[in-house]
């Protein structure tokens, strides 16, 4: 989990990269960039706001052959080795980053822009205050306007237009977390025009997903949630179906470990208290069918990722979805509570199913 509210902006160089297949040129800047009281705050949020909105997913430098054949690995850990935060060598680090990007810079389809690369402080993640080095590249344009005064008549004004980069967001980023060296860093990546998408990760980075914590909560979540779609209405009622989607949810909120056999004793116990294995035995048939899909074929154990939980259990759709165009809406995750409050019924006289719902009141 990570906090950036208190991160400090030490040093920005900031370089312009051309298309390399189109002739273009990498103009260098001479030194970093120099940032005043008034615009640091507005940097602050263009470097993170979207990582604060965005899901947490780490990366880590990879290579086939070593780690160390990896250059922007080879660049961050002889910075941060090296504590090179002073502006004149890390301006040299940001030259370095800028040529390495300029050299994958070779698709027609890449655009051109500004790179920035900056030197983070107390970046705060799992509870940890590291160093980190951010590096964002800003492709898009957008068309701004001033009104300007005319001389000395203040009654006068004409427009000029202009073209800038949004605060908003920019177009492709990452930030590189002091953690993890041995394996690679921990790295949060944003890419908001995939028009290659191994532009950025493969080519510039050459990151993997980082199968930590988070990644495997969400994954897990992910295959749970798609067994409760796709098998459990082939043989049980729809009320199954949120029986297990409720009960997964309530055990990884409640524990700190995923243990597979303590999970499926928690869940398919909940679902048919007569018949617990069957469903039991189909999720299992089915892990090993679609597990490599999600991520988590050899999975049996591990540290479960409050905050993925909290992501993920706002996937799960449990709805009861009737031929009659009414649609029951079930916002609890006790199973208990699914038990004591929904009840599935035969009319003998309609000849149809019913569900009764028990309430204290109606919510306005």
């Amino acid at each position: 989990m990570i906090n950036l509210f208190n991160t400090n902006v030490e040093i920005v160089s900031i370089h312009k990269l051309g298309n390399k297949s189109r002739n273009e040129k990498l103009h260098l800047s001479a030194k970093p960039t120099t940032i005043t009281d008034e615009v640091m705050p507005l940097f602050k949020e263009y470097f993170f706001k979207q990582f604060r909105k965005k899901e947490e997913e780490y990366f880590q430098f990879a290579h086939e052959v070593d780690l160390e054949y990896n250059e922007i690995y080879k660049i961050a850990k002889s910075c941060f080795d090296l504590k090179k935060g002073n502006e004149i060598e890390f301006h040299q680090v940001s030259i370095d980053i800028a040529k390495h990007l300029f050299e994958q810079s070779n698709h027609p389809h890449i655009k051109n822009g500004e790179l920035y690369v900056a030197y983070f402080r107390d970046l705060e993640i799992d509870n940890k205050h590291v160093d980190g080095i951010g590096i964002f590249k800003s492709e898009i344009k957008s068309d701004f306007f001033n009104v300007k005064n005319n001389g000395i008549d203040t009654n006068n004004f004409s427009i000029e237009f202009t073209q800038g980069n949004s605060l908003e967001k920019f177009d492709k980023g990452c930030i590189i977390f002091n953690t993890n060296s041995d394996e690679g860093f921990k790295i949060l990546s944003i890419d908001n025009n995939k028009y290659d998408a191994r532009y950025w990760l493969e080519h510039f980075l050459g990151v993997d997903i980082c199968e930590d914590e988070n990644f495997l909560t969400k994954k897990y979540l992910a295959l749970c949630n798609d067994f409760s779609k796709k098998v459990i209405p082939m043989v049980e009622d729809p009320k199954s179906k949120i029986s297990f989607q409720n009960a997964t949810i309530e055990y990884f909120q409640k524990n700190d470990e995923f243990k597979e056999e303590d999970f499926e004793n928690h869940v398919f116990a909940n679902i048919n208290k007569d018949y617990p294995t069957t469903l039991a035995t189909m999720f299992r048939d089915f892990r090993i069918n679609y597990g490599e899909k999600f991520g988590v074929e050899d999975v049996t154990e591990f540290d479960i990722s409050n905050k993925a939980v909290t992501v993920a259990a706002k996937k799960f759709k449990r709805e009861i979805n009737l031929d009659t165009n009414i649609s029951i809406k079930l916002n609890f995750n006790s199973p208990e509570s699914l038990e004591r409050f929904v009840e599935k019924g035969w009319d003998e006289e309609r000849q149809m199913y019913y569900y009764l719902c028990y309430f204290n009141k109606e919510e306005k």
